[in-house]
């Protein structure tokens, strides 16, 4: 594209898709009727932006301004922007998506009074997320993303009279603090060795990298300058902060609980861009890890898949299953990050972030409409519970299509987006594991298994929810007529529309974006093993048996020829309870919290208290005693030689009467008293 924009015009409209949601959070508190305008036209404006940004950055050139903010000694840290590739990727990505979903949220929160609040909210989010992604070193990444926590958290908590989603937001807050202490940690770390924060300077073409880094022809970290085990540290500092906000093992109990805010805010938020945010602050800092840290989290990712995978196969919560997806799918990208194919692992994020958005709000109309039926007939039922569905493609065809068409390309399948990122992962994995052999196998094992798992799980979802009858008329003896149930208006069908387009794999398939594996960073593509055989084999392997599920999933819940009951075994309770995680949190953390808590209090009470107040009852008697001296002795004393004197001087004016003979009687007293002390000395 010919350049339109100069430098200067550039760094302008970057800052206009800063401050439109900004103003638009201030705004909607003020002007409270129009919070829902404000909201969109202002996530509009910043999509308008970051398509300027993308089409003028894209493959060209890197723009970063800043100016100094501090500077202590050799420490220096510059406040600015900073916009390559992955900036304007995620700027487009984010803003895309959040005004889908602002769109959709009109008719969603529409009979909501408080709904000015949640598009506040929501443009705050915005606001903190396009920082994030646009912050030129990491204190002001690290600021926004305690800011994206922060608006995170008003979001989950948004209906804060149900106690569900007050304890959810606090969990999710604490559990996403645990983390950032690391983060935390890490930037401390890169300032003593380094001096600066700065992005560019650090992981860019800055002073920091020169001709010594080029080695072999290859771009090598500057980091290999740092000692080995402060490198290992600072690595896992850095991902500690992305396992919690990305939700991954063990931190990632916070994101199903998440589900109790609205159901477009878990769309956006917790599918689409807040928990990428993790996978984000890898690619931003990936020159940073070395092989131990790289090993950590290629194995953390794929537990996180698996697990997250086994646990969404019998939830019977709607918004749960995509929850522990979302988590299965972080835990997909965060595995890529870990076999160095950081162009997968953004490659996937993108299309994840459409087809899993589509799935939430899909999910979100369902619920929305069957609420409208629960408030309406005054019936008692979850509205989210997956058994109370049931045949909805034939009333809600829209939703049915768009809905099947997101669980295609989360499964995979060719044609769709995910047939062209999960298995770009997926290939990935086997090159890397065939490059160090032995025991590195099991990782393309259970990563497809994994795949397997997820394409079982979703089409689960997709036959309870819209195949068969719809199970809540026999459930409370109505008719279907009068528990009637139908696609929603244009402000809620066409964001998901315009999602299910996205999900297309046509739209990647010819990879107009040319993402190559070094677009990223520099140097680091995996040397190719057999990469003819592992690019024909694995979408064959994985794709045949995945069909083969989809067709053993239809009969079991759509047609109901195969009955199956394994509520009874160890799997099925290991699955539903969420392999306990919450209850080993419950009983060996938090009641071991609790249990040292009550000894901390009595401590606190009994010593720390019981030593202050003993020191004040101590003080106050000697304060008193002080006083009465000070009344009693002091005082005393000098009122009593005031007195003295004054006695004195009355005496004394009784001298001066003026009469004679008074004068001689003195006179006589004198000398009387004067011969008597000499007579007695």
């Amino acid at each position: 594209m010919e350049q339109i924009f100069t430098s200067n015009q550039l760094f302008n409209i970057a800052i206009l898709a800063i401050t439109a949601p900004f103003l638009a959070f201030i705004f909607s508190l003020i002007f409270k009727k129009l919070a829902a305008a404000f909201g969109i036209i202002s996530i509009g404006i910043s999509l308008i932006s970051s398509i300027i940004l993308f089409l003028h950055l894209w493959k060209k050139h890197t723009l970063h301004y800043s100016f100094q903010w501090i500077n202590i000694g050799n420490v220096k840290i510059d406040v600015g922007i900073l916009l390559n590739d992955l900036s304007v990727i995620m700027l487009l990505l984010i803003t895309l998506i959040a005004l889908l979903v602002h769109i959709y949220s009109v008719e969603y929160i529409r009979n909501d009074k408080l709904k000015y609040r949640y598009f506040a909210y929501l443009s705050l989010f915005c606001f903190a997320m396009v920082c994030v992604v646009m912050a030129d070193n990491l204190f002001i990444l690290y600021a926004f993303w305690e800011l994206v926590g922060f608006s995170s958290y008003l979001l989950i908590g948004f209906w804060f009279t149900k106690e569900k989603a007050v304890q959810a937001n606090k969990k999710a807050m604490i559990m996403n603090r645990i983390g950032d202490i690391g983060f935390l940690i890490g930037i401390m770390i890169m300032v003593s060795q380094f001096h600066t924060l700065d992005i560019d300077t650090l992981f860019g073409s800055g002073s920091l990298i020169d001709s010594s880094f080029v080695k072999n022809g290859l771009w090598v970290s500057p980091f290999a300058t740092m000692p080995e085990y402060w490198l290992s540290i600072a690595g896992f500092c850095f991902f500690s902060g992305a396992i919690a906000k990305s939700a991954q093992f063990p931190l990632h109990t916070w994101l199903p609980d998440a589900m109790e805010g609205p159901t477009a805010v878990s769309s956006l938020i917790h599918a689409a861009t807040m928990v990428a945010a993790g996978v984000f602050l890898l690619l931003r800092i990936s020159p940073l890890f070395n092989d131990v840290v790289l090993v950590s989290i290629a194995t953390i990712g794929l537990f996180t898949a698996f697990m997250a995978a086994t646990i969404a196969l019998t939830q019977n919560d709607i918004k749960k299953v995509l929850a522990f997806s979302t988590i299965s799918q972080l835990g997909f990208m965060v595995l890529a990050v870990g076999v160095q194919d950081n162009a997968a692992a953004i490659f996937h994020l993108i299309t994840h972030a459409f087809f899993k958005c589509l799935l939430f709000l899909g999910a979100g109309i369902v619920i929305h409409q069957l609420h409208h039926i629960k408030e309406k007939h005054s019936l008692d039922f979850d509205e989210q519970n997956m058994d109370n569905m049931g045949g909805l493609r034939k009333l809600m065809p829209v939703t049915g299509m768009v809905f099947f068409i997101a669980a295609m390309a989360l499964s995979g399948l060719p044609f769709t987006s995910g047939y062209l990122s999960k298995d770009a992962i997926l290939v990935s994995v086997f090159e890397w594991a065939d490059l160090r052999g032995g025991i590195y196998w099991l990782f393309p094992l259970m990563i497809s298994i994994t795949s397997w798992l997820t394409t079982f799980y979703i089409f689960r979802v997709v036959y309870k929810v819209f195949f068969g009858d719809f199970r809540l008329p026999k459930i409370f003896n109505k008719a279907k007529e009068e528990l009637h149930i139908h696609d929603p208006n244009l402000w809620m069908t066409i964001p998901v529309i315009v999602l299910a387009v996205f999900c297309f794999g046509v739209f990647f398939a010819y990879n107009p974006l040319n993402l190559d594996s070094s677009w990223v960073y520099h140097g680091f593509n995996l040397q190719q093993h057999n990469e003819g055989l592992f690019h024909l084999m694995v979408p064959l392997y994985i794709n045949v048996m995945s069909l083969a599920l989809i067709f053993l999933a239809h009969l079991i819940y759509a047609k109901q020829k195969i009955a199956i009951n394994f509520q009874a075994t160890w799997f099925y309770k290991l699955s539903y309870n969420q392999w306990y995680f919450n209850s080993f949190y419950d009983v060996f953390l938090m009641r071991i919290v609790l249990w040292k808590a009550k000894y901390f209090y009595w401590f606190d009470r009994k010593i720390i208290d019981g030593t202050v107040h003993l020191s004040s009852d101590i003080i106050l008697k000697f304060s008193k005693i002080a006083n009465w001296l000070d009344r009693n002795i002091i005082d005393g004393l000098v009122n009593g030689v005031a007195f003295l004197v004054g006695r004195l001087g009355i005496w004394l004016r009784g001298m001066q009467s003026g009469k004679l003979q008074h004068y001689f009687i003195w006179m006589l007293l004198l000398f009387l008293t004067f011969m008597i002390f000499k007579i007695v000395i």
